[in-house]
């Protein structure tokens, strides 16, 4: 039985084959469809590019532009006899504390900042 199917197949493919013509490979080179367009602006601007040239640059061409550098004056050096002085009349200056005793002489009470609680006593229960 297996015998008579392949003999079958064998002579469906012969009688396929005798109907179609022969397929012959070809290779076919694939083109883009759409042609490509010539870009003016591109081409202008290429064009533009290499047409250019590079001016020159001179050195006085900065002139105007850089302003010349001159060193700064040097500053004034203060008085030494102003400055004895002056450090003389800090060290003999009073300072002053606030909560210190006034002109008057009277010392201001001094606060206790600390305070310790009685021991003895318990607070009350809510």
């Amino acid at each position: 039985m297996l015998a008579q199917s392949i003999r079958a197949s064998r002579q469906a493919l012969a009688r396929v084959a005798r109907q179609q013509p022969a397929f012959v490979a070809r290779r076919t080179f694939i083109t883009p469809t759409a042609v490509r367009s010539a870009d003016l602006v591109q081409d202008l601007y290429l064009r533009e590019l290499k047409n250019y040239k590079v001016p020159q640059v001179k050195a006085s061409d900065a002139e105007g532009s850089v302003q010349k550098f001159s060193i700064p004056p040097t500053p004034a050096s203060p008085e030494e006899s102003d400055i004895a002085s002056e450090l003389k009349s800090y060290e003999t200056q009073t300072v002053e504390v606030e909560g210190a005793a006034g002109e008057d002489g009277a010392a201001l009470p001094e606060e206790d900042w600390f305070e310790e609680e009685d021991e003895g006593t318990t607070p009350a229960a809510h």
